[in-house]
């Protein structure tokens, strides 16, 4: 790698834990251009969505292991 990439890398290693994620989403996003720019507000109230039926008691809570093997069940 370039001086450059090991100087670049060095002071990222330095940053907060928040100022690493946004740092990579942004690198991430670069990537990607073909990414549509409001998945992400879709994905935010779809989540929204889900939490509040979680609260009116409409949704039930699943333990996260129960559904990551139910996950990988179907990925067979």
């Amino acid at each position: 790698m370039s001086a450059l990439f090991d100087e670049l890398e060095k002071q990222a290693r330095t940053l907060t834990r928040p100022e690493k994620a946004s740092l990579a989403r942004i690198l991430i996003e670069e990537l990607d251009p073909s990414r549509d720019a409001g998945a992400e507000q879709l994905w935010i109230a779809e989540a929204q969505r889900r939490y509040d039926a979680f609260l009116r008691g409409e949704l039930e809570a699943l333990p996260g292991d129960a559904v990551m093997a139910r996950a990988r069940n179907r990925l067979k």
